[in-house]
């Protein structure tokens, strides 16, 4: 198995309200947060790439989020006592809204398996993207968890009844599976949750298929480079 060009860094959550949803991630998930002058907040937990830094941007949610955080659960009701509001109960998990109206989804544990900490034990599950597809689904799904599996390591899995694909082992990241199920639906904006990845080098991730979307590293510019996956997927690169 090839090397990956990259190494999973942290999470990052658009708000408009850092404080207020940072507060009820920080819960959700288990972390510490730490307010920070220019008025977002960061989460930390037991490692860096436990890290969650929420950011304030001007426009708000429009869309159902492309990109979601499943997480563990002993209640349902935890979560609500939070601020999360139910969508959808009818599933083996709920689906919530975050206090900004943000999805996300609950799966309840045993407290056995809570108190054990590891795999499904830890706070955060999963993330799930969502991709645009046409006439097959599974194997655009597949495709793009190809693609991520050699950017950020992990091995490819897909479920032969359903069709979707999951990345797991990802080194060092804080979930158990990077899930990749598609939709029919066109990506109109930018993500509200994006990963960040450590590399060599932004152009090896270039010449991989990634798109550049905002060029860093220059004179009076960010250190890091936003880019795309092939599906449109925002991801921010910090080279070194």
């Amino acid at each position: 198995m090839a090397e990956p060009l990259a190494s999973y860094k942290d999470l990052c959550l658009d708000a408009a309200d850092p404080v207020r949803l940072g507060t009820f991630y920080a819960a959700a998930l288990g972390l510490r947060l730490e307010r920070l002058d220019d008025g977002d907040v960061v989460l930390r937990g037991d490692t860096p790439e436990h890290t969650v830094w929420v950011n304030r941007v001007p426009e708000p949610k429009t869309v159902w989020h492309r990109l979601h955080l499943d997480v563990n659960v002993a209640a349902v009701d935890d979560l609500l006592a939070l601020g999360a509001s139910v969508v959808d109960d009818t599933q083996p998990w709920t689906v919530l809204r975050d206090p900004e109206g943000g999805e996300l989804c609950a799966f309840v544990r045993a407290p056995e398996v809570l108190a054990a900490g590891g795999g499904r034990g830890r706070p955060l599950y999963e993330l799930v993207l969502q991709v645009g597809a046409g006439d097959d689904g599974a194997a655009a799904a597949a495709g793009i968890a190809h693609g991520w599996a050699g950017l950020v390591g992990g091995r490819v899995e897909q479920d032969p009844d359903e069709g979707y694909s999951w990345v797991e082992g990802i080194p060092g990241a804080p979930f158990e599976n990077l899930v990749i199920t598609w939709t029919d639906e066109p990506k109109t904006v930018k993500n509200r949750v994006h990963l960040d990845v450590t590399c060599r080098s932004v152009d090896d991730l270039v010449a991989y298929g990634a798109r550049v979307l905002a060029p860093g590293g220059a004179p009076g510019a960010p250190s890091w480079t936003v880019l795309a996956d092939p599906a449109g997927n925002e991801l921010c690169a910090f080279p070194g």
